[in-house]
């Protein structure tokens, strides 16, 4: 080929991939191009619902487009997750989920449609102070050790939790390993059901956020005999659980709620929703959901990826010690 030839050919060759790369650009940079949404595994009313749509509101307002939460509840958070990890990975859907559906799902959730570790990116996540332990009314108990005798005494305890391998599943799965008594763990699909009938006496006892449990702790209908984690401002004089001798590494752990996006998501994208996110954190109005839910955070990415680490680490071997299995 005549050389003045082949370089006319190069140099048109250049021409008609320039365009391309620069819709590419343009693409990656108009981001967000449509209305975002974040998927919660869980019903309207909780506390998971509560940070997603109060950090949705900063992002609709930082990123100049509508954010919708939708709460996508059943199969322990299950249904959730697997329609994020299923979205197009644009940046344009995001899960907002809590550590039941990403750690314990793995042991008693048989075929897990998700792998946690592969198939999202974990942007940022809200950690709790701690969570009460709530005993009905009907039981008299005041602490711990009241709570463990009146477990004792009936045929039957029942135990509230919201979802296989939740947080308070595992919580009276390992106080039954320590005192030995019976229960019944009946499944809500949100702590909201769970505190409406711990306040009608249905059920015995349950452990849940402190946002959550406050109306009934304040109702009288339910009173605060333990802490998971440190003891909470609200209820100085409560001590933990570690406090009043129960043993179990899932006391230490604190309930999260976590941001994430599909793995495949550009990481300029998942890179602008991480900070977006987190810059959520000094907003007033984000200031004061943390405040009222005693919530810690927003976390950085880097602590955010190494606490999901951590937990996950001490949570499976928990998970292990009491024999949970799929059901």
């Amino acid at each position: 080929m005549n050389p003045t030839r082949r370089r006319i050919i190069a140099a048109s060759a250049g021409v008609l991939a320039t365009p391309a790369l620069f819709t590419s650009t343009l693409a990656q940079g108009a981001f967000p191009s449509k209305p975002i949404r974040i998927v919660v595994p869980y019903p309207a009313g909780g506390q998971t619902d509560g940070i997603a749509r109060s950090f949705g509101d900063y992002l609709s307002r930082k990123l100049g487009q509508s954010v919708v939460v939708e709460n996508k509840g059943g199969a322990g958070g299950t249904i959730g997750v697997t329609e994020v990890k299923r979205a197009p990975p644009d940046g344009h859907t995001i899960l907002c989920t809590i550590s039941s559906s990403l750690i314990q799902n793995r042991v008693t959730v048989k075929d897990l449609p998700y792998d946690p570790e592969k198939d999202f990116t974990y942007l940022t996540m809200t950690t709790s102070i701690g969570g009460p332990v709530v005993a009905a009314e009907k039981t008299g108990a005041t602490n711990l050790k009241q709570f463990v005798e009146y477990a004792k005494k009936v045929d039957k305890l029942n135990w509230g939790a919201y979802g296989p391998g939740s947080t308070p599943h595992v919580l009276i799965e390992t106080m039954v390993k320590q005192y030995g008594f019976k229960v019944e763990v009946v499944q809500y699909r949100g702590e909201a059901a769970m505190f409406a009938d711990l306040s009608a006496q249905v059920l015995d006892g349950a452990s849940g956020s402190p946002a959550g449990a406050s109306p009934v702790i304040a109702s009288g209908k339910g009173r605060i005999i333990a802490v998971v984690g440190d003891r909470l401002p609200a209820y100085p004089d409560v001590p933990t659980m570690t406090e009043q001798g129960a043993v179990g590494g899932s006391y230490e752990t604190r309930a999260f709620a976590a941001f994430a996006v599909p793995s495949a998501t550009p990481k300029e994208i998942a890179k602008k929703l991480s900070d977006t996110l987190i810059e959520a954190g000094t907003d007033e109005k984000v200031k004061e959901l943390l405040a009222k839910y005693l919530i810690v955070g927003p976390l950085s990415f880097e602590a955010t990826n190494a606490r999901f680490k951590r937990d996950t680490e001490v949570m499976m071997q928990v998970l292990k010690e009491i024999g949970l299995k799929p059901e």
